[in-house]
């Protein structure tokens, strides 16, 4: 059967990126790999074709032969296209930076026990917060009470009960992991006895099982920074759970919702509102009073022959940024002329004698469209 081009392989185009080049083939090596496929000699072959392509294109030299010269530009060059020793000699490494998703398939290979290079951390948690409008703008503290796994009192976090403790497992010597062979390289996965641990407890805490954690609620007081949005987070480091056998704790992410406000809406660091006026103040202009949302009223001129719909802007009276509480967003406010539903005898003579001098008969010609953008 003959060879597909390598970059149809990986299904990249000729000039990707190494990154490119590297998640694609992260993702058909998942797809076909060994473990996922026993006795599927057609995934082994794909997996084998998808490794042999990314060995080539992965290498500056010989993907640079490889697009000048094809297959037989890589042939003679450390034993060619064949040679995998480079792609598994940490066959973790192509994974490391994909966030575990090696570890999900392989049965947690990466997870370091009491004797590895760091201890379990503790799960990260979420709180969902609802504030309102003025808060989100002006900023606040609100206490909030949520649970959390904490260390166990009884044993200290340690698992084991008073009198008790730990020794290496037997199955892996304390390293936490043990290594299987899988076709032509090896793979390193969780100890089956300890659970990637490196030890067991002979006596586990009545309290906690064994874990060195249990559930508890307690009661924060969270900083909500002034011109936060819905849909911001705040973390608050080491608030998550206590991480089993010691280990150190998640952290906490409380997720912001702002409550609508029922005059104001906003866009970025500015305030909008809509301020009814009165056909003779929109007609003849006016000063009107307009409340901020901080409350105080601010003078506001109506140009005369203010049309309904005009938006005027008020400098500085917006939301604070939210990086930067010194400067702030602007207001912005839409005219709504008020046509009156009742009018008295006299107003209506007023207005009927305005129609006459304004000469309103006829038929009205309508207005070009550019003039209403």
């Amino acid at each position: 059967m003959a060879k597909r081009d390598y970059y149809e392989v990986l299904g990249v185009p000729k000039g990707a990126s190494k990154d490119d080049i590297k998640k694609a083939y992260r993702k058909l090596a998942i797809k076909y790999h060994p473990d996922k496929n026993q006795g599927n000699k057609e995934a082994e072959e794909k997996f084998k074709e998808a490794t042999e392509a990314y060995e080539v294109l992965s290498d500056e030299k010989k993907k640079q032969a490889y697009d000048q010269f094809g297959f037989a530009g890589v042939e003679g060059m450390s034993g060619g296209a064949h040679d995998y020793s480079s792609v598994y000699r940490d066959f973790e490494d192509i994974f490391g930076d994909f966030g575990g998703i090696f570890d999900s398939f392989f049965g947690g290979g990466r997870r370091r026990g009491s004797h590895g290079n760091s201890r379990n951390r503790g799960a990260d948690l979420r709180y969902n917060l609802n504030i309102p409008f003025k808060d989100a703008v002006f900023g606040t503290k609100v206490q909030i009470s949520y649970s959390r796994h904490v260390s166990c009192p009884s044993c200290h976090g340690s698992g084991a009960e008073s009198g008790g403790g730990r020794k290496v497992c037997p199955t892996c010597g304390g390293s936490g992991q043990v290594r299987r062979s899988s076709g032509f390289f090896s793979i390193a996965s969780a100890c089956p006895t300890c659970g990637g641990d490196g030890f067991i407890i002979d006596n586990p805490c009545k309290m906690c099982h064994g874990t060195g954690v249990v559930q508890k609620t307690q009661k924060i007081k969270v900083t909500i920074p002034p011109g936060i949005e819905s849909g911001k987070r705040i973390n608050i480091p080491s608030q998550g759970d206590v991480g089993p056998n010691g280990g150190p704790a998640g952290d906490l992410y409380v997720y912001i919702n702002v409550e609508p406000h029922k005059y104001f809406e906003r866009d970025g660091a500015d305030l909008y509102c809509v301020i009814p006026v009165s056909f003779t103040q929109a007609a003849l202009g006016a000063e009107i009073q307009v409340e901020t949302i901080e409350g105080k009223k601010v003078k506001l001129k109506v140009p005369s022959g203010t049309q309904n719909g005009k938006i005027l802007r008020l400098r500085g009276e917006g939301v604070p940024y939210l990086h930067n509480a010194h400067k702030r967003g602007d207001m912005y406010i839409k005219l709504q002329v008020d046509i009156p539903r009742r009018l008295s005898s006299k107003a209506k003579a007023l207005l009927k004698e305005l129609s006459e001098l304004e000469g309103n008969s006829g038929t009205p010609k309508p207005v070009p469209l550019s003039e209403l953008r």
